[in-house]
């Protein structure tokens, strides 16, 4: 293990943070853990107890997270409006059909909306169609109607939650269902893919976090390019690519400004020399 001369913060303690430890540290950059929840802070310089160099990517709780980098002067791989790109669904669908790229057919709908524009929205695509808030991760939210009449239900719950002022987002998106489509999530590093998992369950929809199944593969020269093309896009070094594929057909289905590192015999071999180059050059 080489002596640490950088220090890197996470702003996570789960799989990730564990995962990537050992090989940064073996690269002369020790790994910390900066808290921004669950916890206490002075704003003021002094009662700052740890220090870092720079942070992997900004906490997913964005005020206490704005406080705890200001106090710190941490510069980010991937700082706060990348992560606000990703975390936007229908921004970055946006972008990325921009710039060219496939994405399912997707619309995007602010509350309050009557029944006609919510029956507009529909409009062109087969059912069942995917219902999905806009702003969540993990595939929390997301569903399936299979008729008008099904949707208009499920918007109306979305319609009784977004009244609520605090919601702050109250948009949601309606896309297309790929059936019988594959997923995968595709790390791009410094604009470069670095390796893909397929994720794998016995539903429709893929999550880890909901028990599918991450197996590391071989992406084809094509999907390469475009989880390329999609970071690019986004303007983020440091991206998770999901990608579906139905047949021929492929589109970039979401993007993760903050994602979680798999086991690393499922990343190309220079995963971590490519990392730890992207961290020092912040």
């Amino acid at each position: 293990m080489a002596d640490a001369d950088l220090r890197l913060a996470l702003a996570t303690r789960a799989e990730t943070f564990e995962r990537v430890r050992d090989p940064l540290a073996d690269r002369g950059i020790a790994v910390g853990h900066l808290p921004t929840t669950g916890r206490v802070q002075r704003l003021t310089p002094d009662a700052v107890a740890d220090a870092f160099d720079v942070g992997l990517v900004f906490p997913s709780r964005l005020m206490e997270g704005g406080a705890a980098s200001a106090l710190r002067r941490l510069p980010w791989v991937n700082g706060r409006e990348t992560v606000l790109r990703s975390r936007n669904k229908a921004e970055t669908y946006a972008r990325l059909a921009r710039a060219g790229l496939p994405v399912p057919d997707t619309r995007l709908v602010s509350n309050p909306a009557d029944d006609e524009a919510l029956a507009a929205a529909v409009d062109g695509l087969d059912w069942p169609v995917v219902v999905k808030p806009n702003s969540t991760t993990r595939g929390i939210g997301v569903t399936t109607a299979h008729d008008l009449d099904s949707y208009l239900g499920v918007t109306d719950y979305l319609a009784l939650i977004h009244d609520f002022r605090a919601t702050g987002d109250r948009s949601f998106l309606v896309q297309e269902f790929l059936s019988d489509a594959r997923d995968y999530r595709a790390m791009v590093v410094d604009g470069t893919y670095a390796g893909a998992v397929e994720r794998r369950s016995g539903g429709w929809k893929h999550n880890v976090h909901r028990g599918a199944e991450a197996v590391g593969v071989d992406l084809p020269d094509r999907a390469r390019r475009l989880a390329e093309d999609a970071a690019s896009a986004l303007d983020a070094d440091w991206l998770g690519v999901d990608l579906l594929r139905t047949g021929a057909r492929w589109v970039v289905n979401e993007t993760n400004a903050r994602p979680t590192v798999d086991d690393e015999s499922k990343y190309e071999s220079n995963f971590y020399g490519r990392l730890a180059a992207l961290v020092r050059r912040r």
